[in-house]
């Protein structure tokens, strides 16, 4: 009777990955080599567990990104740990935990802390300038043919009042021939710059409006409208903003060994 129930919550664990990631693989769903190490196996959890958290899509797609939240939660609770570990490379299994029923939101919120709004500024301050932003930049540029609000949508922290900035530095790739010279950059209208700066000006106005109502102080508006971001139609350029604060400032904290018995629902 035991094995069978073993089985059983293995199969359900397994079809869901089947299901959801279209593997039963648990390193190829983390996107890791079977040989990665804990901090890869870590990183590459939260940078995951981010992008399927339930807390940051709409209710359309909630119900589905809950169960991919468990499975990843799951995976994690295997690779990270040594033993588990060991044993699912040898043999496939699992183990017996009723992934299911576990509160995986409590295990998440264990390993990693949560990232504040002083987090997000002190990122953007080390961001803005780096050589980690220009290769940003160069990316946005190539996939988006030069379409300058889609650069801005897509490279983080950019806002309307850095695309002078940014277009000086477009400019002198192009003129080095780093990246090609495409109509929609060097031949865009005034009409169209007059337009993305009064809608991203009227975000900005919407967020600061949003963030005096929540008394978050002196955060700036135009970097507020970032935040802000995550809740609209640019979910996935904010899961790239979020995914390199969490590598950043995710923290080094264990979690807990789950105890007998059912957690309480959210």
């Amino acid at each position: 009777m035991h094995s069978k129930k073993l089985l059983g919550k293995m199969s359900e664990f397994f079809d869901g990955c089947e299901k959801y990631f279209k593997t039963k693989d648990i390193y190829a769903i983390l996107g890791v080599p079977k040989d990665a190490t804990e901090s890869q196996i870590r990183k590459a959890y939260h940078k995951l567990s981010l992008k399927v958290h339930p807390d940051r899509v709409d209710e359309s797609s909630k119900e589905e990104c809950t169960e991919k939240f468990k499975i990843v939660g799951k995976i994690h609770s295997i690779l990270g740990d040594k033993d588990k570990r060991a044993l699912y490379d040898e043999t496939g299994d699992v183990g017996e935990d009723d992934f299911s029923e576990r509160n995986w939101m409590k295990y998440w919120r264990l390993l990693f802390k949560k990232i504040t709004l002083k987090d997000i500024k002190n990122f953007e301050d080390k961001y803005k300038g780096s050589k980690e932003e220009l290769e940003d930049l160069k990316k946005a540029y190539v996939e988006g043919d030069g379409d300058m609000e889609y650069i801005l949508e897509t490279v983080l922290c950019a806002t309307i009042d850095d695309e002078p900035r940014l277009r000086e530095l477009l400019q002198n790739m192009i003129d080095e021939e780093e990246i090609p010279e495409f109509p929609k950059f060097t031949n865009e209208s005034q009409t169209n710059k007059k337009k993305r700066r009064k809608k991203m000006e009227k975000e900005a106005k919407e967020a600061e409006e949003l963030k005096e109502e929540l008394g978050l102080g002196d955060i700036d508006g135009d970097l507020y409208a970032l935040i802000k971001k995550k809740q609209t139609s640019r979910e996935q350029e904010m899961n790239s903003f979020y995914d390199s604060l969490a590598e950043k400032y995710g923290s080094k904290k264990k979690p807990e060994k789950q105890t007998k018995g059912k957690n309480k629902k959210r």
